[in-house]
């Protein structure tokens, strides 16, 4: 029986799914990856995100809502409770993609404002009783800062995981998962097989963040859920498990943060 895998993000709201999301989803189960989070990043794709839950939430998709610091703009109560009326559909689990991304970003009214934005969402994650999923692209002192002041008592996860050992440290102690995708599989991974050796696997995830961050072997083409299970192997190779040992406690952690059937 084959290892049962969930990828923790994804995107296939994205318009490079547009013309095969089912046999996509199909390719992942054939895999063994049998549930997977899909992410919304602005409200256009929040909304089809729970579209695509409604539509195969049977076969194990799941969604999330949310705002992406790269699409940054000052939320209003408006926008407060389209999220929050979105989140009472079926299969809807979590408030994400949010956080801050300082690589694309360098004005600083701007990055002010992506820090708003978070804090705002974090504060609606925490009154709808939601996991958030965090994105920390070049930011991670601010998202620190402000998981310390603004985060605690909310579960969630920094997705694509891309700070130090002893950031990982600290944002496991705060109550927060890892993200590892598909950089782990690089040749220039970096500090990202350290961290996945030294940190308790009861706090990592794996995901794909499809249609980015293709693992090898298939670097350069189009990534998909199904390629999770690169993300997986690596990381017991890494830690010197069996892979089914990761996929067993991946998923549970997934499970377990999500609150997935």
């Amino acid at each position: 029986m084959m290892a049962e895998l969930v990828d923790s993000h994804t995107h296939l709201n994205s318009t490079k799914f547009q013309d095969d999301v089912g046999e996509t989803i199909e390719r992942a189960h054939a895999a063994g990856v049998t549930r997977l989070i899909n992410m919304g990043d602005t409200l256009a794709s929040s909304a089809r995100a729970v579209e695509l839950a409604a539509q195969y939430g049977t076969r194990g998709v799941y969604a999330a809502v949310g705002i992406h610091p790269e699409e940054a703009f000052e939320l209003t109560g408006k926008e407060d409770a389209q999220l929050a009326d979105w989140t009472r559909a079926e299969h809807v689990v979590a408030i994400g993609e949010i956080g801050l991304d300082y690589y694309w970003e360098k004005d600083e009214e701007r990055r002010a404002l992506q820090r708003r934005i978070f804090v705002r969402q974090l504060d609606l994650a925490r009154q709808l009783h939601l996991p958030v999923c965090i994105h920390d692209r070049e930011a991670h002192g601010d998202t620190l800062a402000i998981l310390k002041k603004e985060g605690r008592g909310i579960e969630g996860v920094l997705h694509c995981f891309s700070g130090s050992l002893e950031m990982a440290k600290e944002t496991v102690k705060l109550g927060y998962h890892l993200g590892v995708d598909g950089p782990l599989t690089y040749k220039n991974a970096a500090k990202l097989p350290e961290i996945v050796q030294k940190i308790p696997l009861e706090w990592l995830l794996v995901e794909t963040d499809a249609p980015y961050m293709t693992p090898v072997p298939f670097r350069g083409k189009r990534n998909e859920p199904a390629y999770v299970r690169y993300v997986a192997e690596k990381m017991a190779a890494f830690r010197g498990i069996p892979f089914e040992a990761v996929a067993e406690a991946t998923t549970a952690n997934a499970v377990r943060l999500y609150h997935l059937a």
